[in-house]
C-alpha cells in the first residue's frame, strides 16, 4: 500500500499544475445550478488538499483556485437567475418544484446577503441561493461581496481538516 501512496504523491508533485485548474473547475461546478448535483467537490477538494499537503507542494494556490472557482460558479447561477427569471418556472427541474422556488425566495427575502453565507455551507442550497438572488434582482455589489467572501471562507473550511484551511482561517 505504501508503494501506491508514494506513486500518487510523486504524480501530484510532478503534475501540480493540473490540480489547480481541476480544483477551480470542480468548485465552480459545485456552485452552478443543476451541475452541482453531479459534482462531489467537497470530497475531491479534501482529497486534493491532503495529497498536496502530504507531497510538500504549496497549498495556498489550491485555496485561491477553490475560492475563485466557487465565486465564479455563484456568478453563473446568479446570471442565469437574472436572465431567465421569467422563463425559469417552465423549465426542468423547476416546473416540478415551484414550491421549492417559493421557499427559496422567502429564505432570500428574510436573510438577504447573509443567505449566501448560510447557503454556502448547506450543500443543496449552495447553487440554488445565487440563482434566487438573481431572480430577486439582488444588487450586484452586495452579491459580489457576499459571494466572494463566502467562497473563500468555504474553501478554507473545506481545507481545514487537513490543517491547511485552519491556517487561512486563523490568519497564519
Amino acid at each position: 500500500m505504501s508503494g501506491i501512496w508514494e506513486a500518487v504523491l510523486v504524480f501530484v508533485r510532478d503534475h501540480e499544475s493540473y490540480l489547480l485548474p481541476i480544483a477551480f473547475l470542480i468548485c465552480m461546478a459545485e456552485s452552478v445550478i443543476v451541475v452541482s448535483l453531479f459534482v462531489p467537490s467537497t470530497i475531491i477538494l479534501l482529497a486534493s488538499s491532503t495529497l498536496l499537503g502530504a507531497s510538500g507542494v504549496g497549498i495556498a494556490t489550491l485555496w485561491i483556485a477553490a475560492g475563485l472557482g466557487a465565486a465564479l460558479g455563484d456568478w453563473v447561477s446568479y446570471g442565469l437567475g437574472r436572465v431567465t427569471y421569467r422563463r425559469l418556472h417552465h423549465r426542468w427541474p423547476f416546473y416540478q418544484n415551484r414550491r421549492t422556488i417559493a421557499r427559496g425566495r422567502l429564505f432570500f427575502a428574510q436573510w438577504g446577503w447573509a443567505s449566501l453565507f448560510l447557503a454556502r455551507f448547506m450543500g443543496p442550497l449552495r447553487s440554488f441561493t445565487p440563482l434566487v438572488a438573481g431572480i430577486c434582482r439582488m444588487p450586484l455589489l452586495p452579491f459580489a461581496l457576499a459571494s466572494v467572501a463566502s467562497a473563500f471562507i468555504w474553501a478554507a473550511a473545506v481545507l481545514a481538516p487537513t490543517g491547511i484551511g485552519a491556517g487561512f482561517l486563523l490568519g497564519r
